[in-house]
């Protein structure tokens, strides 16, 4: 079978340290967690940053020092910024700004939904306004799917030329308000995509690791990581990032499909080779 990648999300936009102490805030922390998770195989760092209070930002300085703290000790993972973090608490122009930064990969969150108490809003015009600043900066998108509607957007920015294969996306699933964390679910968003797609899935909660292992079984690709499922198991907190990404590794080993490099992640994704 095809290896498989996998990313980790390591920090959101919403966990705390009063949930768990081994969530990583500051860009050192997050740097240091992103270097431990590639030692331990995943090719991809999904990141959001947070500001002096903790709370979420879409700084674009704050970016780059986390870019510069990875890259400073040799590390090659895939690069994928947030541009969803920031939503409903600043502008739409600031949460565009660390694409700017020309990271390997960025969010593209093809829709709005009712996520928990809140509404997460991507109108139609931040979207293009998003699509057109990637396509300048060389940014692929990761086109993340709450639910099934989003999957028919983002072939409509596709039909138009605005998002180029091959394209990758990330169904999130279990959000309250979005699609279940369900097989029947997921195979129906499967079902939906477009030809040359590859596809990952992440869940929230309790859901992580039987939708990650859905998803080896599948063919498709993984997300873990404390943004999205800040538990080893039962009541038991994972002790950050790495130990997430080491178990649904060696559950990727015994199916049969090992860990995409970051070097093989890029070939499959149609990016550039690393420059270093």
């Amino acid at each position: 079978m095809e290896k498989v990648i996998v990313s980790v999300a390591t920090t959101g936009s919403w966990t705390t340290r009063e949930q768990t102490p081994y969530v990583p805030i500051t860009e050192e922390e997050i740097a240091a967690e992103a270097i431990r998770c590639w030692r331990e195989g995943a090719a991809i760092v999904h990141i959001h940053v947070r500001d002096e209070q903790g709370r979420v930002t879409s700084d674009p300085a704050r970016y780059a020092r986390v870019r510069d703290l990875i890259r400073e000790q040799g590390c090659d993972i895939i690069l994928n910024f947030s541009t969803g973090g920031g939503a409903g608490i600043v502008p739409d122009e600031e949460r565009i700004a660390p694409v700017r930064l020309h990271p390997e990969i960025a969010s593209f969150d093809a829709g709005s939904l009712n996520f928990g108490d809140r509404v997460f809003a991507n109108s139609p015009q931040f979207l293009e306004a998003l699509a057109r600043e990637m396509q300048t900066h060389g940014v692929k998108p990761e086109i993340e799917c709450f639910d099934s509607s989003f999957i028919e957007t983002a072939k409509r920015f596709i039909e138009r030329g605005l998002i180029q294969p091959p394209y990758w996306f990330q169904m999130v699933l279990g959000v309250r308000g979005g699609a279940p964390a369900t097989v029947e679910q997921l195979v129906h968003m499967v079902r939906q995509l477009p030809a040359g797609s590859l596809w990952s899935v992440c869940a929230i909660g309790r859901h992580q690791l039987p939708m990650n292992v859905a998803a080896l079984v599948m063919g498709g690709h993984v997300r873990t990581g404390l943004e999205d499922n800040i538990y080893y198991s039962y009541r038991v907190l994972a002790e950050g990032n790495a130990p997430l990404v080491a178990r649904i590794v060696r559950i990727a080993r015994e199916l049969g499909r090992e860990p995409a490099s970051p070097s093989e992640a890029r070939a499959l994704l149609g990016l550039p080779p690393f420059q270093g």
